[in-house]
C-alpha cells in the first residue's frame, strides 16, 4: 500500500465519519487512470458492518483544464433530480483540512466500463442510441425548472456562441508554447460567422464516447465528467459528440458507435430541436478549436514542470496535431474532406 493511498484511507475515513456521525473505516482504495482533471479514486466505505462503494474525485496540483468543482457537483445534483443516469452526489467538501485539498464524493456504479477500447461490439448500435437519446434530453431541458442559472453564470442566445470562442482562444493564446497558425486562422472565420442559437440549454461540455459508463450488455448506467457544463447552445454538445477525433480510425462511425446522420436524428427527436447545417458548421468547427486549446493546456503544463502526468504530454502532443488535421479538412480550399459532415 502507498503511503497515498494509506492516507487518504486514514483522512476519508475520519471525513466520513465526521459526515455520517458514524465509525466508518475506508478500505480498498484504488486509482482510476486517466483524470485529467480530477485526480479520480474509487474506495469502501464500512459502517456498522456494511460497505458501500463510493467514488472520490480530488482536485489536483494541475490539471488538462481548469474547472469549477462546486458547479460539476451542482450540476450532478440537478442531473440526478431530473432523472439523467448520473452518480448519486453525496458531498462536496471544499474545506482543504480533510485531506490536503477539495473534493467531492458520490457513489460507486459497479460492473461497468468506460473505455472506449472495450466497447461491447454487439451493442454498439444499442450504445449510440442511448447516447445521442439521452444528449436530446439534456438538451431539452428547461433551465429555468432546473434552476441551473442559480449556479452557472448566464448567457443569451446571440453571444454564448462568441463568449465560449473568446475563453478558448485566450486559453490557446495564454498556454500555447509555439504559434498555432491554423488555429488563428480558424477563430478569424469564426468571429466573422457567429450564430444565434435556437434555444440555450445545460451544455455537458465534454460529452463524448469515454465519458459515459456502460454495462456489458450495451446499457449506459452513468454520465460522467461535468466539471465543464455550462449554459448555452445545445448545438455545441452535439458537435464535440460527432467530431472526428472521437471516431477513432472509424471515419463513418461518430463516436465508434453510429453514423453521423443517425446520431443526429435521434438528437433532433430527443430535443426537439431541428438541425440546422449552417449553424451547426460554427459548432463543428469550434469543436476543434475548443479541443486545441484543451490539448495546448495540458502541453504547458507538462513543459513548465507543473506536472509529468505523461496523459498531459501525449494529449499534448498528438490530440493538437489530430485536431489541426480535422481543421483543415474543414477549411481548405484543397481539402479532401475525408472527414463525415453532420448535416442533412
Amino acid at each position: 500500500m502507498s503511503t497515498r493511498e494509506q492516507e487518504l484511507r486514514e483522512k476519508l475515513g475520519a471525513y466520513l465519519t465526521h459526515r455520517w456521525s458514524s465509525p466508518t473505516v475506508v478500505s480498498e482504495m484504488k486509482r482510476i487512470p486517466g483524470g485529467a482533471s480530477r485526480e479520480t479514486w474509487k474506495c469502501q466505505a464500512e459502517q456498522g458492518g456494511k460497505k458501500r462503494g463510493l467514488i472520490i474525485r480530488i482536485d489536483p496540483a494541475t490539471s488538462l483544464i481548469e474547472t469549477d468543482r462546486r458547479t460539476e457537483y451542482c450540476t450532478v445534483e440537478v442531473a440526478y433530480k431530473a432523472g439523467l443516469p448520473v452518480p448519486e452526489p453525496l458531498f462536496l467538501e471544499e474545506d482543504e483540512k480533510w485531506i490536503g485539498r477539495p473534493f467531492s464524493l458520490t457513489a460507486e456504479i459497479t460492473g461497468c466500463d468506460a473505455s472506449p477500447a472495450n466497447l461491447p461490439q454487439q451493442h454498439l448500435a444499442k450504445l449510440g442510441t442511448q447516447k445521442w437519446t439521452l444528449l436530446g434530453k439534456i438538451a431539452a431541458l428547461d433551465i429555468e425548472k432546473i434552476s441551473i442559472g442559480e449556479f452557472m453564470p448566464a448567457t443569451t442566445r446571440e453571444t454564448c456562441a462568441l463568449e465560449q470562442l473568446e475563453y478558448w482562444a485566450k486559453v490557446i493564446r495564454d498556454d500555447e508554447i509555439h504559434p498555432n497558425p491554423v488555429a488563428e486562422a480558424a477563430i478569424r472565420w469564426l468571429r466573422r460567422n457567429p450564430p444565434s442559437a435556437k434555444k440555450l440549454s445545460l451544455v455537458h461540455g465534454d460529452y463524448r464516447t469515454g465519458n459515459f459508463l456502460y454495462s456489458p450488455d450495451g446499457d449506459i448506467r452513468a454520465i460522467l465528467d461535468w466539471e465543464m457544463a455550462h449554459i448555452g447552445d445545445p448545438y455545441e454538445d452535439l458537435a464535440w459528440s460527432l467530431d472526428p477525433l472521437w471516431h477513432w480510425g472509424q471515419v463513418e462511425l461518430a463516436g465508434q458507435l453510429l453514423t453521423h446522420k443517425e446520431a443526429v436524428r435521434l438528437w433532433e427527436e430527443a430535443s426537439g430541436i431541428e438541425l440546422d447545417p449552417k449553424a451547426f458548421r460554427w459548432w463543428q468547427i469550434f469543436a476543434a478549436i475548443k479541443g486545441i486549446g484543451i490539448w495546448i493546456s495540458s502541453s504547458e503544463d507538462f513543459h513548465n514542470g507543473q506536472s509529468k502526468d505523461l496523459i498531459l504530454a501525449i494529449a499534448g502532443w498528438l490530440m493538437t496535431d489530430r485536431q489541426q488535421q480535422i481543421l483543415d479538412d474543414y477549411l481548405s480550399p484543397h481539402s479532401s474532406h475525408r472527414f463525415y459532415e453532420a448535416v442533412k
